[in-house]
């Protein structure tokens, strides 16, 4: 596997870490191999691209750092606290107040509006942002009193940002965010994600699993995925500008 090694702003602190993690899915008396011994490390701060195939194994990985799921081997340390056999209560509890989850559909509630939708958290969330200010950074202040059948694609998933950020989360997980969406929107999805690295003293680290290539052109580091193992780890230096890249 290649690795090279890159710290941004120089000092490391690995927020995520994978020792011999293996997910086996069983169906009757079949079994696959979802992921296979893995070992992996995320610095803090860090915009990090996990690319693959379908089927490859990228959401799966994922679901475990996001505490979706839970390994049938190895050990998952997120901040230094091993997640790997927490029950549900607690894995639960470990989403609440670490995760941001952003989906390729949008998870909204059509029955809310833009604000009500945001301020959800604050059922799970106790040291959150403000959830009118989390709106105001995806640029949707106009239309906090609106309800998704009034949005675009775009706009939606700008919400699901929006209540993943008001949840001030130490990683922001992103499953093909932009897999609905054209590519001038895009783009801008792109860019507020990218920022969520760029504040706060990098005090978030967002991860995007997809399958498209151009993604690691603007990324810190770049995971590989296929056929359940991780063919490569490697660090942009140089990341481009989201603007720079042909989309």
């Amino acid at each position: 596997m290649k690795k090279i090694s890159y710290y941004k702003g120089g000092t490391m602190k690995n927020i995520v870490e994978l020792k011999n993690v293996s997910k086996i899915y069983k169906t009757g008396e079949k079994e696959f191999k979802a992921l296979d011994n893995i070992d992996l490390s995320i610095n803090k701060g860090e915009f990090v691209v996990i690319l693959g195939p379908s089927g490859a194994g990228k959401s799966t990985l994922l679901n475990l750092i996001g505490g979706m799921d839970t390994p049938t081997e190895g050990t998952i340390r997120i901040d230094g606290e091993d997640i790997s056999k927490y029950n549900e209560n607690q894995l639960s509890e470990y989403r609440a107040e670490n995760i941001g989850f952003i989906f390729q559909f949008y998870n909204i509630l059509p029955t809310l509006t833009v604000l009500e939708n945001v301020e959800l958290i604050r059922d799970v969330v106790k040291n959150g942002n403000d959830c009118k200010e989390a709106i105001k950074a995806v640029g949707l202040e106009k239309h906090m009193n609106k309800f998704p059948n009034q949005l675009s694609g775009g706009e939606q998933q700008r919400v699901s940002i929006a209540r993943a950020i008001a949840k001030n989360p130490k990683l922001l997980l992103c499953d093909e965010p932009t897999g609905a969406l054209d590519s001038k929107t895009g783009v801008e999805v792109l860019k507020l994600l990218k920022k969520q690295c760029d504040g706060n003293n990098g005090a978030n680290t967002v991860i995007i699993v997809t399958h498209n290539s151009l993604f690691s052109e603007i990324a810190d580091t770049i995971i590989r995925v296929k056929n359940g193992k991780i063919e490569s780890v490697t660090s942009n230096e140089n990341p481009k500008n989201i603007d720079e890249v042909k989309w």
